[in-house]
């Protein structure tokens, strides 16, 4: 008994549809006497209603005696207020079919909350009261201290933290951006009266926006925010201190005995997001190193296996930006591995990707972005971003179109203005006895290199 086998042959995929802008939602949008501003945005058809009030209050507005403090100001937030304490807020969520919390950011302080449709209102209502009377109670605080410290050891231990930290500090100085975590000194110190005078000073109306996405009553949702809110103070006005990052060649090493990996950061300022040529970093770092097709994680991870998982990003701080490659490789190519990441960002910077190779990239970059506006909560972060880098509209709208434009030779052009191996800040974490000869060697090779100029 035969059996015919008919073997298919192989076709070409179909091409891929035209790239398409975003196009946002309507929104509403209208702002209250206090200065609080609002914008909710009807998205989607599940039930289900995101609110998220931001407050332009985070580590950036710590003076240097109050490293940490706006995370115990935030902790404390959610342990109450003048009318419910921590469980009743939470049982009053969980009837609402949803979730609360508060988080701290560099530049922003953010109660996010989501819950079904009809009760969104409730929700604006229960988070006004968290934002304008915290009971901040002190029986709360040596525990919120304690999770604190806790916390911030634990992150301390990780290499990838040192290397970062250090990075920072190298960059950014005394600036915010460039302090350490809080030491368990400086956590035990903080007293109540700091919490409250830190609230007092850095909080109020004028520095804060409530976003409201998903299915919702925009009437009823317009009447919560407005009677709950306008009543709040003006508190002071917006205002983030700008850094002003050094580009400065330098190598730091942190010393990890017996580490079996290095941790590897490197990297220099750039542009921040309102700059003419920040899409085209963006779409240089994806390849470069941002995206897992890229080109040094092909050689690193794929070709060589010093290391399993290398990214690049492109950091977007308050006016000022900056780049970094980070990669975890083991111990004995940590030379190796630093040698072949500057060899991609030459090979880049002599010569322009292909544009096969830069297609698959701007796809990448592009859907990306589709894929972040697919969600209410995605919706609210990026207009959050608009409103904190005080972009325009364009930059959500255009963008797709933006990313496509992007040419092989803005690339290359890109990586020789911007990725200047020469100004790079480097700072190593790794076993300093199996590692110098191998730095050394590494500093000796780069300085013998030509450069591309």
């Amino acid at each position: 008994m035969s059996t015919n086998v008919v073997l298919a042959q192989k076709q070409t995929p179909p091409e891929g549809g035209e790239p398409k802008n975003f196009t946002l939602p309507a929104k509403q949008e209208f702002k209250l006497p206090n200065g609080l501003e609002a914008t909710m945005v009807p998205y989607g058809e599940i039930p289900k209603v995101t609110v998220n009030l931001v407050v332009q209050a985070g580590n950036v507005h710590e003076v240097p005696k109050e490293n940490g403090l706006a995370d115990i100001v935030g902790k404390l937030m959610e342990q109450g207020t003048a009318t419910r304490n921590a469980s009743q807020i939470a049982e009053e969520v969980a009837r609402m079919g949803g979730s609360l919390h508060i988080s701290i950011g560099p530049n922003q302080t953010y109660i996010s909350g989501d819950v079904l449709s009809e009760y969104g209102p409730d929700l604006i209502r229960l988070m006004a009261d968290i934002l304008k009377e915290p009971a901040f109670p002190e029986s709360e605080l040596e525990r919120v201290k304690n999770d604190f410290k806790r916390q911030m050891n634990l992150a301390r231990a990780q290499p990838g933290t040192q290397a970062q930290m250090k990075f920072s500090n190298a960059l950014y100085g005394d600036h915010p951006y460039g302090r350490g975590l809080p030491t368990d000194a400086e956590i035990d110190a903080y007293t109540l009266e700091q919490v409250r005078d830190f609230y007092q000073r850095q909080f109020g109306a004028q520095r804060t926006n409530i976003y409201v996405a998903g299915k919702f009553d925009a009437s009823a949702m317009k009447d919560a925010i407005s009677s709950s809110l306008s009543d709040w103070r003006e508190g002071p006005a917006r205002q983030i201190p700008v850094a002003k990052p050094v580009t400065k060649k330098n190598m730091f090493v942190i010393d990890r005995p017996a580490a079996p990996q290095s941790t590897i950061v490197m990297g220099l300022p750039v542009v921040d997001p309102s700059h003419p040529d920040y899409m085209a970093l963006r779409v240089t770092n994806s390849l470069l190193g941002g995206s897992f097709g890229s080109r040094i994680t092909r050689n690193i991870r794929e070709d060589k296996g010093y290391t399993y998982s290398p990214y690049s990003s492109l950091s977007a701080r308050y006016k000022v930006g900056d780049w970094y490659q980070q990669a975890d490789v083991t111990t004995e190519h940590t030379g190796n591995s630093l040698k072949e990441i500057m060899y991609e960002i030459e090979r880049l910077r002599k010569e322009p990707p292909t544009e096969e190779e830069l297609k698959g990239i701007k796809n990448y970059e592009a859907g990306l972005f589709v894929l972040r506006n697919s969600t209410p909560g995605g919706i609210i972060s990026q207009l959050n971003f608009l409103d904190l880098h005080d972009l325009p509209e364009t930059f959500l709208t255009n963008q797709v179109q933006n990313i496509h434009a992007v040419t092989p030779e803005q690339v290359q052009q890109t990586a020789k203005q911007y990725l200047r191996p020469s100004d790079m800040t480097l700072v190593v974490v790794g076993d300093r006895k199996q590692i110098d000869k191998q730095l050394k060697k590494f500093q000796s090779e780069l300085k013998s290199a030509p450069v591309t100029q």
